[in-house]
């Protein structure tokens, strides 16, 4: 809709330049935007006041010129005023939303895709936890919000691959190995003292019942150095697994697991180091390799190997996302926890130095998550050892709800989840409550079905027939359905289809509680069917770019 009135606007400029009654020539990137209050209009569009200094004129004055060039636009708009300063305001006739509905039901399950991404390669890296222990509640809210981004992201036109970052060549890895070597010894009657900077969940205990299963005891017959090795491997291949298993059960996917050791493997670390150096972008001191990233706006230079020759763990970041870039993604996004934070300036540093544009680079921060039961916190979990894992709540409260909960807040503000909450089924249940209106929909059909009635066609709609102002708000909602997924895409700001989601389901209800769907009159009945159904489509497409269900029956 928007778009269409832009067109009309840039074509009343043109006639006016051609008639002379506006004389600059200028085509100025103008607003359509819609009103604050609905009195004002469907929309309101700026464009007099971008003209008013070229045109050397009150923006009123160029606004009554425009209006008296606008054509009608084939009977877009019932009439037209001029506010304030010179806002044209628009107010569009009856018959173009409902015109929406056609458009929903012949595109179903494409309706709110777009293409403005144009098929650029977009990569998103989330969730990468370190393979040393089961997924927690903030890992949880990274995969949905990496997840739903990567969806929205491909719904507005984007070639997405996602991908996890497997951060296995690190000490970490190591501190496994020895936490289950330990645990091994233990269960074939040695006395340990476990290390206090060991993993000390009990799912160490569980990997190590699994080692001795595949292995016996012959890691103990080998050197500790070697025989924490081969318990490290293990627990890792252990741990990735059930990584993937969990986040299959949370309905994430990835198309790609890149391993942080393969960068060694291949010398890509080196490599790209040395890429660095001959731009001059490196520099020795006390023995150490350092980056100039002072020079592209970080508060300090930063070491990427160290005097003893072991590279930190910004060399592997800087050759990772260096690759990156090499396989031809034009943007590359990141979603880390938010106590990362510091690490954004110096990684976009790095890309600014190699001459790409620091905004190719985006950075997701994840804030905390408070584990609520009835308003108090629930406490650590003791399979972890530290914390609740992700997949206890998936099994409490099951995977639609724990994706919208986590979806609910910006991803950078902190998140109350309340265990008990999103189990109830009642309106106090922000996903119920979604998901029932889509429910009452399919439950609508049924009945329609009872009686020998079938969604109609759109030939078959009188649209005049649709009288309330429920109606007529609820095609105006949906209309805005595209953009909003648009808007969450190029903001990645999954939460902006949460909050259209409540909206939506707000609008359903009341106008469901206030009058029957299917009555005596078969034309009214008709048209209320066809408007159900194509909120039924965009509830279930929304919920869809969430990762959540769109249960028939509830």
């Amino acid at each position: 809709m928007k778009e269409r009135l832009r067109t009309c606007v840039n074509s009343a400029l043109k006639r006016c330049y051609a008639e002379g009654s506006l004389n600059s020539g200028e085509y100025p990137h103008f607003v359509v935007e819609i009103p604050a209050h609905s009195e004002h209009g469907d929309f309101a569009v700026n464009i007099a006041l971008a003209l008013a200094r070229a045109e050397k004129q009150a923006p009123r004055k160029i606004a009554e010129i425009l209006v008296a060039a606008l054509d009608g636009g084939d009977g877009l708009w019932d009439r037209l005023d001029i506010a304030g300063p010179g806002f044209i305001n628009f107010h569009l006739a009856q018959n173009c939303w409902y015109a929406v509905l056609d458009e929903i039901m012949s595109q179903g399950e494409r309706y709110g895709c777009s293409e403005v991404g144009g098929g650029a390669k977009v990569q998103i890296e989330f969730v990468s936890a370190n393979p040393t222990g089961p997924l927690h509640i903030g890992h949880g809210r990274g995969a949905a919000t990496g997840d739903a981004a990567a969806r929205m992201l491909a719904a507005a036109g984007y070639d997405v691959q996602r991908e996890y970052y497997i951060n296995d060549a690190g000490n970490q890895v190591v501190i496994l190995g020895r936490s289950i070597w330990m645990r091994l010894r233990e269960l074939c009657g040695v006395t340990i003292e476990f290390p206090e900077d060991g993993y000390h969940g009990d799912y160490i205990r569980d990997i190590a019942v699994k080692l001795r299963a595949a292995q016996g005891d012959a890691p103990l017959r080998l050197a500790e150095t070697e025989a924490i090795e081969v318990c490290g491997r293990f627990g890792m291949e252990y741990v990735i697994t059930w990584i993937e298993r969990d986040l299959q059960a949370f309905g994430v996917r990835f198309d790609n697991w890149y391993s942080e050791k393969s960068l060694y493997d291949r010398d890509l670390v080196q490599t790209e180091l040395n890429t660095l150096r001959d731009k001059g972008l490196t520099f020795e001191q006390d023995g150490a390799l350092w980056f100039r990233t002072t020079a592209y706006g970080d508060d300090k230079d930063r070491v990427l190997i160290r005097s003893d020759g072991i590279p930190t763990y910004f060399a592997s970041d800087v050759a990772y996302h260096m690759e990156k870039f090499e396989r031809g993604f034009s943007r590359v996004i990141d979603v880390w926890g938010a106590d990362h934070h510091g690490y954004v300036p110096r990684m976009k540093a790095v890309l600014e130095g190699l001459g790409h544009e620091p905004d190719d680079l985006r950075v997701l921060l994840i804030q905390m998550v408070n584990l609520l039961r009835d308003g108090q916190p629930v406490a650590m979990g003791k399979r972890s050892g530290e914390f609740v894992t992700l997949r206890d709540v998936i099994d409490e409260v099951g995977s639609d709800a724990c994706r919208y909960f986590f979806l609910m807040r910006r991803s950078d503000s902190p998140l109350d989840f309340d265990l008990e909450l999103a189990k109830q089924q009642s309106n106090d249940n922000p996903v119920y409550y979604v998901q029932y209106a889509h429910a009452r929909v399919c439950s609508i059909n049924r009945t329609a079905a009872e009686l020998g009635m079938t969604v109609p066609t759109a030939a078959q709609v009188d649209f005049t027939a649709l009288q309330l102002p429920e109606e007529l708000s609820l095609a105006k909602l949906l209309a805005r359905f595209p953009e909003t997924v648009a808007g969450a895409a190029e903001n990645l700001e999954p939460h902006r289809v949460v909050y259209y989601l409540q909206e939506l389901g707000t609008l359903f209800h009341s106008y469901y509680n206030k009058c029957r769907i299917i009555g005596d009159d078969p034309t009214t009945s008709h048209a209320r069917l066809y408007l159900v159904n194509s909120v039924r489509i965009v509830l279930a497409n929304a919920l869809g770019l969430l990762g959540v269900s769109a249960p028939e029956r509830m």
